[in-house]
């Protein structure tokens, strides 16, 4: 049962990271967009991935998370300390996922005032967060 678990759990993080990455990048995009076609076509782009792909895979990833805490029990939980940097580093990055959400509904009300830098700098902080928890996950300090 664990190790399906722990499987299910990864397919959940690859899908919830690939739009953590690649929704900013369309930001970048949408925000060098001047004309009303693009715009459109960014809108339903970043909207798609967000709510049709992105919201599944955080529910996933944090359902099939706290499943796997379950199967291990709560004393190995809070035994465990390197765990709880990782679950800190996991609720920053749901944080971010909801800053994301943020800046989707500037850009459909089309109020968005941020240039293409800030979002090309956005585009790399979950990369940060990744390294930080795999690392945590496999060394396991």
């Amino acid at each position: 049962m664990y190790l399906w678990a722990k499987a299910f759990h990864f397919i959940f993080i690859v899908t919830w990271f690939a739009g953590l990455f690649y929704l900013p990048r369309l930001y970048v995009y949408h925000a060098d967009s001047k004309d009303k076609k693009s715009t459109e076509r960014f809108k339903l782009m970043e909207a798609r991935l967000y709510l049709g792909i992105m919201f599944p895979a955080i529910l996933l990833t944090i359902s099939s998370g706290l499943t796997l805490i379950w199967i291990r029990g709560w004393d190995w939980l809070l035994a465990t300390s390197w765990m709880h940097l990782k679950l800190l580093l996991v609720l920053s990055l749901i944080i971010f996922h909801l800053y994301l959400g943020l800046l989707r509904k500037d850009f459909a009300r089309d109020t968005n005032q941020k240039s293409t830098t800030f979002f090309k700098i956005l585009n790399e902080m979950p990369v940060l967060i990744l390294v930080l928890v795999t690392l945590l996950a496999v060394l396991k300090p």
